[in-house]
């Protein structure tokens, strides 16, 4: 299934940046563009997207009083160079608010709540009604491991993610792949309650740690070091997971 992308900006280079972005992901489809709100009513009124990036000053209709106009929205994520509509943006229950210009990863990070929104909207039931059957959601997340290549990483699927300077390692149970990203980065891509920060070069999942002796922990075979700064934050955090 592909997801239908609706972009409204009035600046065209930061049309052109969202859509270079899409243009990179698997299974993505930019329904439209439109420089103004007043195009993109008349549009939706015969067309349906799953999602919409959207800027917010712009002439005649903002981009706010746009939301509000909507009775049935898709998924808005804000697009602006200002921070201070953030606040009544997320009145407004939009997905996401990215401040231009607009980094990859942090695009990622927002696309990524995306996935997992339609995910959780997808769940079927036996009364044929919508829920949200959370046992049955696998989360998961796209990584750029090269310049045309996207590939879905499951979350449950990792292991530790390294830091190799301007790189990362990224070890799964089904392999490892190299990326181009800090590791500050991309933890903030991850739920905080099943990963956690170890030592300046490396971020682990909870779940896959096999055993903790003094200031290291082991996971599938290899000895990780748990730096200093990190050293109570990791060992309370595996307290409260014991027995």
């Amino acid at each position: 299934m592909k997801i239908k992308f609706l972009i409204i900006d009035d600046e065209p280079l930061a049309v052109n940046v969202i859509k270079n972005y899409l243009q990179q992901i698997e299974n993505s489809e930019i329904t439209a563009t439109f420089n103004n709100a007043i195009d993109a009513l008349n549009f939706l009124k015969d067309n349906t997207v799953d999602v919409i990036f959207l800027d917010i000053n712009m002439p005649v209709l903002d981009g706010l009083n746009f939301v509000k106009s909507l009775k049935e929205p898709p998924l808005i994520i804000i697009t602006s160079a200002y921070t201070e509509y953030a606040s009544e943006s997320f009145d407004l229950d939009v997905l996401d608010y990215l401040v231009k210009p607009i980094e990859f990863p942090r695009f990622m990070k927002a696309l990524n709540k995306v996935y997992s929104r339609l995910e959780i909207n997808k769940v079927p039931t036996d009364s044929n009604k919508t829920t949200v059957d959370i046992n049955k959601i696998r989360p998961y997340l796209f990584i750029k491991i090269d310049k045309k290549k996207m590939k879905k990483v499951f979350l449950d699927e990792l292991l530790v993610i390294e830091c190799l300077k301007d790189y990362l390692k990224i070890n799964t149970t089904n392999g490892k792949f190299i990326i181009h990203s800090t590791l500050s980065d991309f933890t903030d891509l991850l739920p905080p309650g099943e990963f956690i920060r170890i030592h300046r070069s490396y971020t682990i999942a909870i779940d896959k740690i096999d055993t903790v002796e003094g200031n290291s922990l082991e996971i599938d075979g290899m000895r990780y070091t748990i730096g200093r700064s990190y050293l109570e934050e990791v060992k309370e955090t595996i307290l409260n997971k014991s027995i």
